[in-house]
């Protein structure tokens, strides 16, 4: 399966969420107006909460893409774990402290 292919799929799972408020913007992934993943490259960006950003990057799973206020933007380039990290990058957005799953 491609990258594109792979990122088409984890948007449609997003979208049909139960909560139905995810929306593609620009090619980003939003919800209540706030970004929280996108491709690039190769890789899936996500926003998370800062700690969390740095363990990923720590264990070799993430790199630093930019600092946000109170996160981190990172890349993820396999793709196994880009569910897991967009579901915690969609529940900051929501406004919720998403737990290490990982």
């Amino acid at each position: 399966m491609t990258v594109d292919a792979r990122y088409e799929a984890l948007k449609t799972t997003l979208q049909q969420d139960p909560d139905l408020d995810v929306v593609v913007r620009e090619g980003a992934l939003v919800v209540r107006q706030t970004a929280f993943a996108f491709l690039a490259g190769s890789s899936l960006a996500v926003r998370l909460p800062a700690a969390r950003a740095e363990d990923l990057i720590e264990r070799g799973i993430a790199e630093l893409l930019r600092h946000d206020p109170g996160a981190d933007w990172v890349t993820v380039s396999e793709s196994e774990d880009w569910p897991e990290l967009a579901a915690e990058a969609h529940e900051l957005a929501s406004g919720h402290q998403p737990g290490n799953r990982s």
